[in-house]
């Protein structure tokens, strides 16, 4: 099962893509970008009443939800987000505690993964230079469709010398972006639980679909 694991849509304020729109576009992509779904990442904020059920039954594409929230070691993408994850964490404070978001998260049957860590001043592989390492990370994004080449490859170090399991996502804010970056799962991923096993499992690779990296 292929899943962009990292993407954003009119409901984030610097995005103005549809959900909708994304799945037109997978939908007329299909050679290109042979996703089974996507999973749609706000920033700093989940809606519990959001359901994407009629949109699921209308395209044959799964659509799971996450949050993307910001620590002072970057930016973490939350899955598994439930009612005792929301109420332990303000997702609209720019500055929450990331060791604090990894074990607590985990605690309440979810998963943070730091994304974009390869990105200059801003990522985890910038932070752990000058910070201790985070301590329970299990995954990190891999590869992010919105980070400059150098800025991924950065990423394969820090998996090697700590462990870490790597996954992929486009990180779109333009419709047009969908699906370029995405995880390939060796499992099938029902919903946000089961991604959250999967991701911990370890079974899945980052996969590139844009055209240049073939």
């Amino acid at each position: 099962m292929i899943l962009d694991l990292h993407l954003h849509s009119e409901l984030s304020d610097d995005s103005r893509a549809k959900v909708e729109t994304y799945l037109k576009i997978l939908t007329r992509k299909r050679d290109e970008r042979p996703l089974d779904g996507i999973v749609v990442t706000e920033h700093r904020q989940f809606d519990l009443d959001v359901d994407y059920r009629a949109l699921e039954d209308r395209y044959g594409l799964r659509i799971l939800r996450g949050a993307e929230v910001e620590s002072e070691y970057g930016h973490i993408l939350v899955y598994g987000v439930n009612e005792d994850i929301l109420a332990r964490f303000d997702f609209t404070d720019i500055r929450l505690p990331a060791q604090e978001v990894i074990t607590e998260v985990e605690r309440l049957g979810g998963i943070a993964t730091p994304c974009h860590p390869g990105r200059s001043n801003v990522g985890l592989c910038a932070h752990y230079e000058t910070k201790p390492p985070l301590e329970g990370v299990v995954a990190v994004e891999a590869l992010n469709g919105g980070s400059k080449g150098p800025e991924n490859d950065r990423v394969q170090g820090l998996m090697v010398e700590h462990g870490y399991f790597g996954f992929g996502g486009s990180d779109s804010h333009l419709a047009s972006f969908i699906g370029i970056c995405a995880t390939d799962f060796e499992d099938d991923v029902a919903d946000e639980a089961a991604l959250v096993v999967a991701l911990k499992a370890g079974r899945y690779k980052a996969v590139d679909f844009r055209p240049s990296a073939g």
